[in-house]
């Protein structure tokens, strides 16, 4: 495991993620969250963006894609409800010789190492947690370790963006940390052909008709302002392929026993 020394305490950091992810269509969001990082002059700094969007519209993917094209490495940390300061900086652990180490947050590796760091559903976080990142998220741009006394600062490279849904699961993110999360890029529900090429993409091995079957029920279903998701859709269609190969029946067939199983009853009434 990698390590960096600051001011004499070694910090092992964590290592990046490889995630099969795939953004497509919509590259002017793309293009959005690219720009929000860019520096334009010495003097200048990096936005923090925020993607805001459902569940499942693809937030992570597009923050990702975004950092693959930078060729950067990708750090994720999943934000929760019990997320504490010192989780998102440093924390102490017993090392096989059963002294304490010290190992740095995904978001400390990615400072570090000029990595993106991607703060997932990030207002799932406490405001005692989101103050912890003030200072990282301003012109100051480092974090303080209570827990080592160090103050880490971020390379120039260092990016952050943050995922925020919207369901009523959440905190109230602090207006002092919403006006350091921007631009904030909205993400809503593809079109239909975006939507058979994401499905396409990541279920080469289904046949194109059953695929626009999905699509149809997802489009339903967005007009009707439900939360169902690409990603349901692929769940949807993926199952029913295989209850097809179990079966022997038409994956056509299966569709409606899929919906059922993968959303409920109440979700039926899009697929007629």
């Amino acid at each position: 495991m990698n390590q960096v020394t600051i001011d004499g305490i070694k910090l092992s950091l964590a290592r990046p993620v490889e995630l099969n992810l795939q953004w497509v269509g919509q590259d002017e969001l793309l293009l959005q969250l690219l720009a929000a990082w860019m520096v334009i002059n010495e003097r200048d700094i990096p936005f923090n963006p925020r993607l805001v969007g459902k569940p499942g519209v693809g937030k992570t993917t597009l923050a990702y894609a975004a950092a693959k094209r930078l060729n950067r490495p990708v750090y994720l940390f999943q934000a929760t409800m019990d997320t504490r300061p010192e989780d998102l900086i440093v924390t102490p652990v017993i090392g096989p010789d059963a002294k304490i180490q010290y190992a740095a947050s995904s978001l400390v590796s990615a400072m570090l190492t000029g990595g993106i760091l991607i703060l997932d559903e990030g207002n799932r976080m406490s405001e005692k947690a989101w103050a912890s990142l003030a200072p990282l998220l301003d012109d100051r741009r480092y974090v303080e370790s209570i827990v080592t006394g160090l103050r880490i600062p971020a390379t120039r490279d260092f990016r952050i963006v943050v995922t925020m849904n919207e369901d009523s699961s959440t905190f109230e993110v602090p207006e002092y940390i919403h006006s350091r999360l921007q631009p904030q890029i909205y993400i809503d529900f593809p079109e239909a052909d975006e939507e058979l090429t994401i499905l396409a993409e990541n279920l080469p091995f289904a046949d194109n008709e059953i695929l626009k079957y999905v699509v149809k029920f997802l489009q339903r279903a967005h007009k009707k302002d439900e939360l169902y998701s690409v990603r349901d859709g692929i769940n949807i269609a993926r199952y029913a392929l295989k209850m097809s190969a179990a079966s022997g029946a038409p994956p056509s067939d299966m569709l409606r026993l899929s919906v059922a199983r993968i959303l409920g009853n109440e979700a039926l009434p899009y697929l007629d």
